[in-house]
């Protein structure tokens, strides 16, 4: 039995229904039949052909491709550099800083002979010593992380460290050398003071003769100089040598630069400070003055 009405309500109730969910319903064709099925789209849900974040049931995802084997990984980014400490002193520098620098050397036993004041080759290699010890930069060169090591380590030096008796401060000059150009030589404070027109220019500290191979004293003058010159008396070494009294001559000393006063030359004027000869010698001429003196 028909129940009349019944179908045409039935048609409005899914008709309704279908607004309500979004629903598309397909019309029938020309031959009676429904198209294709109905598509469903929720409110919300992505459109064909998007990915969704959370899972469907029943459909499984695939995940990111991994990169291939072997592709580098990204570079970690770099750290920024850190900038070396400052160089305080280094080779070639002179002065009370750099004699209070040596006097603290001496009291943790990486230099073996009293301070200068000039920043020579020990100096260089007791630093690079001490650097080294301590995991620092072996650099030779004093910066401001060396000395701040040095400092803790040690003690504010005394007169008697920083002048002691194989190094004293330079006596006042003889008055022979108050006119042109003389390498002015005191044995009292065992120092040569390089000396222009009664002006000093530089001074060093110097070693004499022994007791049976004495440094002569007087005045003479700088008669030849030989950069690298070996004794054929005695087979050594005399860089820098300065001739002015027979075989006696001012030069740079190996011996005085490893050992200090604890030895003596056969009667040369010898220098340990390798930086300074060499500025010396650049600078003395032939025929320049020499006076030996007490």
């Amino acid at each position: 039995m028909r129940i009349p009405g019944r179908p045409a309500a039935l048609l409005a109730s899914a008709a309704a229904l279908a607004a309500l969910c979004g629903c598309t319903v397909q019309p029938a064709g020309a031959d009676g039949k429904r198209g294709l099925p109905v598509q469903v789209e929720l409110p919300g849900s992505p459109g064909p052909g998007t990915t969704r974040s959370s899972p469907v049931p029943g459909v499984t995802r695939t995940a990111p491709a991994a990169p291939p084997a072997g592709t580098p990984a990204a570079p970690p980014s770099a750290a920024p550099a850190v900038p070396a400490p400052p160089v305080l002193w280094s080779r070639g520098d002179t002065g009370p800083a750099v004699r209070e620098l040596q006097a603290r050397l001496r009291q943790v036993a990486w230099l073996a002979v009293g301070p200068t004041g000039s920043y020579d080759g020990p100096t260089e290699r007791a630093v690079k010593g001490f650097q080294g010890k301590r995991g620092l930069p072996r650099t030779g060169a004093t910066d401001s992380v060396t000395w701040q090591r040095l400092v803790a380590m040690t003690r504010p030096p005394g007169r008697g460290e920083l002048y002691p008796g194989a190094a004293r401060p330079a006596a006042a000059a003889d008055p022979r050398c108050l006119t042109g150009r003389v390498l002015c030589i005191s044995k009292t404070s065992r120092t040569l003071r390089w000396m222009v027109d009664g002006q000093t220019l530089s001074t060093m500290a110097v070693r004499f003769g022994a007791q049976y191979t004495p440094t002569r004293e007087g005045v003479f003058t700088v008669y030849w100089k030989s950069r690298h010159h070996v004794s054929t008396l005695y087979h050594s070494p005399m860089p820098y040598a300065m001739f002015f009294s027979g075989g006696q001559a001012v030069h740079y000393s190996y011996d005085f630069a490893a050992r200090g006063y604890a030895g003596g030359s056969h009667g040369c004027v010898n220098v340990r400070d390798e930086t300074a000869i060499a500025r010396l010698f650049a600078q003395v001429r032939i025929g320049d003055k020499v006076v030996v003196s007490w």
